[in-house]
């Protein structure tokens, strides 16, 4: 049995930055066999829902506003990182190219819907700490 990191948004919150989730079966399926503790960096760091979107820019994370919300996106994965190691998490699923929780693919921060390669604040810091991380895109990879 696993115990699992997973965004919030995926498991039917209504958290992401336009006040939506993101529901997946597949991963709340996981859930009969597995435990699964839920994370939302970005409401963890103090931003509310809804939230103006968000996008890294160099060692920065800009809403599309124009604020600087680092601080609160290095607070909200500085928390997913305390509640993985306190959980012993195996490893985490988190929303594919969000600023906090991207693996692999990220907005460019123009906020025209391009992406290029890059991971969110939260997946640097859970991997730098060696937590393995998937997204939702990446089930089939998991290591169960």
């Amino acid at each position: 049995m696993a115990v699992i990191l997973v965004s919030n948004c995926l498991l039917g919150c209504t958290c992401r930055y336009k006040g939506d989730d993101c529901r997946n079966e597949q991963i709340l399926a996981l859930a009969e066999n597995h435990t699964l503790v839920g994370v939302c960096p970005e409401q963890m760091g103090g931003l509310p829902t809804p939230r103006d979107p968000s996008e890294i820019v160099g060692n920065q994370v800009i809403s599309s506003a124009g604020k600087d919300v680092t601080a609160e996106y290095t607070k909200g994965a500085e928390t997913a990182l305390f509640l993985a190691q306190l959980n012993r998490v195996d490893f985490a699923i988190l929303k594919a190219k969000s600023p906090s929780c991207g693996k692999g693919l990220i907005y460019d921060g123009t906020f025209t819907g391009n992406k290029i390669p890059g991971n969110g604040i939260t997946v640097q810091l859970l991997q730098k700490n060696g937590i393995p991380v998937f997204s939702e895109e990446e089930l089939d990879q998991l290591p169960l």
